[in-house]
């Protein structure tokens, strides 16, 4: 309850009727007798600009704190989004890839190809390493399956070449309707190819740990049998890009 005299003692200056105004002006109720009567509706309005007085008195502190605050929070630089720095990222990179020794366990023929590959070649190498690795295979698979496909078909998903075909070979790795690896619709679809390698691949008992050509030529059966070794860097390097990492990476 708010007690008018109390007030009165405090602040001389001011009638009894002003702080009906200045009470009617904030809103608050007093159950003495000066809240009751709309008869004095006029003495009120006569004294509304000392009650306005008071109340911006009153309020004058806590209305310049707050510009005060909102001009501080207004001059304070905007929070930036945090962003990896390219060397965080690199080295993320780095730590998810194969080793030299995941790749190449075996010793690498001194002979080695290489060529620049076109965006169709990279993507038909991607196409051999990402079905390696949703098989659960390691990564000297993904190399020997991306040597054998750069020898065969030097990573192109090859149809019918007519007279120039070797028998009915066809898709990446020249697999063989007549022998068994599927249909010609099948074989020249790069998942089911690499899969139907790779599915020979396994059966080839310690095939992670020997040269690269004996393994694939196991696979293979082909009547060249030590061309699959000189594609093992390049196979290495396309794995490495899979990662950021190497001569072909993007």
């Amino acid at each position: 309850m708010v007690n008018v005299d109390l007030m009165a003692r405090h602040l001389p200056a001011l009638k009894r009727v002003s702080f009906r105004a200045v009470l009617a002006a904030t809103g608050m109720a007093v159950l003495t007798g000066i809240a009751g009567s709309p008869a004095s509706a006029n003495p009120a309005a006569a004294t509304a600009p000392e009650a306005k007085a008071v109340a911006q008195a009153f309020a004058a502190p806590a209305t310049e704190a707050a510009a005060v605050q909102a001009k501080a929070v207004a001059a304070a630089p905007a929070a930036k989004p945090a962003t990896k720095a390219p060397a965080i990222k690199q080295a993320q990179q780095s730590a998810k890839a194969p080793s030299r020794q995941q790749l190449m366990p075996a010793p690498v023929a001194e002979y080695q190809e290489t060529f620049q590959p076109t965006a169709e070649q990279k993507h038909n190498a991607e196409v051999i390493i990402e079905t390696g690795q949703k098989m659960g295979l390691p990564p000297r698979a993904w190399v020997i399956a991306v040597a054998t496909a750069a020898q065969e078909s030097t990573l192109r998903n090859l149809g019918h070449l007519g007279d120039m075909n070797d028998h009915d070979s066809l898709g990446l790795f020249q697999q063989r309707p007549s022998s068994g690896w599927g249909t010609p619709a099948e074989i020249t679809d790069p998942v089911y190819s690499s899969k139907a390698f790779y599915n020979g691949l396994k059966n080839v008992e310690g095939y992670d740990k020997m040269a690269l050509t004996d393994a694939a030529q196991t696979v293979q059966v082909s009547a060249f049998p030590d061309h699959y070794a000189k594609w093992e860097k390049l196979a290495a390097n396309l794995v490495l890009a899979k990662y950021g990492q190497g001569p072909y990476a993007a």
